[in-house]
């Protein structure tokens, strides 16, 4: 029989630096229809908030990644995938690249060990190279036929060996998804920098963001990338919390019927599935060889792989979340339930839990954390009474890792 607690703390008077995940008090961008909520999926989201080293990674890691590609390939152009080149560390994954023989890149690149299917959002906190590599987060079904690119960015605005100026490549983030036929080979992803007019696309692939003084360089700082994948015909990018581009429909999403369930390819036959397979998720850092400039293939030289600053790619954290309607019979029973009470009050509020309570943190209508406490129970009661009247969101953390978010009303 559990024996349950009561807690009576306030919470103004306990402020805390650390809270339980890197994206507390971020919003999920998308917006949900009425009454539905998001659920963060644990076996698919990850802060980075422990050492993970290169060599030997240990179990927190591998519960939930594999440090290699999702089949035994090796990598594109010049690029051959290392284990040892990813690790985690200074609460960030890190990708690094090297030199590998002459004219080869080790790099790094890894997978998740579950799939993510629509509908879900999925987002991460990351900042490039300032180099010349594809640096890569993206969804690959396991049959390598679907994929979503939701960042794809090259850092430098030099290549020393092409002797080339690569700013337009730098100060373009490209986001797109892909459909494939795998025998005889054939791709088909979205290319609308410009419209058939020769006017900017109204769904661009390449993100340009302006500060004021000209285009950004993404290199230079972090950004949060993210994809509504709302269900096989409609995707929705974010960058930095804004909407910048979609896909919707299937003239959008598969005009070469290459999803074809019977004859890929076959357009007087529409039995197109979109993209409606479950897929991985891909960290991945890698040589393209199609890429070139002043007709020389831009590769990393040895004086610009020496720079190991230079070829981190930094990924501070991944979230996944799926809207609380589409969750199975199973899900739903396994998530956190919380009933809080009075709401709105004025001075004490009870929760009671479905789960043992590890932390509760409190939300201000900003986002800025005001408040955070760990706990070991399932029911609590909580003084608001020193809070200013206004909405507060809690974010309630079980013991397993499950996640609530709700909100109070202080009158």
């Amino acid at each position: 029989m559990k024996i349950i607690y009561t807690v009576i703390v306030v919470l103004a008077m306990v402020i805390e630096s650390s809270s339980q995940n890197d994206w507390d008090g971020i919003p999920v961008p998308p917006t949900l229809e009425p009454g539905d909520t998001w659920v963060l999926q644990p076996d698919v989201s990850d802060s980075f908030n422990y050492s993970a080293p290169a060599d030997n990674k240990g179990s927190t890691f591998l519960s939930k990644w594999d440090d290699w590609y999702h089949n035994s390939w090796s990598g594109p152009g010049s690029t051959v995938w290392s284990r040892t080149h990813s690790s985690v560390a200074d609460g960030e994954l890190k990708m690094i690249a090297t030199r590998y023989q002459t004219n080869k890149v080790n790099a790094g690149v890894m997978h998740s060990n579950n799939t993510i299917q629509y509908p879900v959002y999925i987002e991460a906190r990351i900042k490039i190279m300032n180099s010349v590599l594809a640096n890569g987060a993206w969804l690959l079904s396991p049959d390598d036929t679907q994929e979503i690119d939701f960042m794809e960015g090259y850092g430098a605005d030099y290549s020393e060996s092409a002797n080339a100026n690569l700013t337009w490549w730098a100060q373009r983030m490209h986001v797109s998804h892909h459909v494939f036929i795998r025998n005889p080979f054939q791709d088909w992803q979205p290319s609308e920098f410009v419209n058939g007019n020769g006017n900017p696309s109204p769904n661009p692939t390449w993100i340009t963001r302006n500060d004021g003084a000209g285009n950004i360089l993404w290199k230079d700082t972090y950004h949060t990338y993210g994809v509504y994948w709302k269900d096989p015909w409609h995707l929705y990018y974010f960058i930095d919390g804004v909407q910048v581009t979609k896909r919707e429909g299937k003239n959008q999403v598969d005009p070469l019927y290459f999803t074809n369930a019977v004859n890929q390819g076959d357009t007087s036959n529409d039995t197109r599935t979109g993209l409606s397979k479950a897929m991985d998720i891909m960290i991945s850092v890698e040589e393209q060889g199609w890429r070139s400039a002043n007709g020389k293939a831009v590769i990393p030289t040895d004086s610009e792989l020496a720079n190991t600053a230079n070829n981190t790619f930094s990924i501070d954290w991944i979230r996944t979340y799926k809207p609380n309607s589409s969750l199975s019979i199973e899900d739903i029973r396994n998530a956190l339930k919380v009933e809080i009470y009075p709401n709105p009050s004025s001075s004490l509020i009870h929760i009671n839990s479905s789960k043992i309570i590890s932390k509760i943190d409190c939300f201000d209508v900003s986002g800025k954390l005001i408040a955070s406490k760990t706990y070991d129970d399932a029911s609590l009661t909580l003084n608001i009474e020193k809070f200013a009247s206004g909405v507060y969101f809690l974010n309630v953390s079980a013991k397993d890792g499950s996640i609530t978010r709700q909100k109070i009303i202080k009158y």
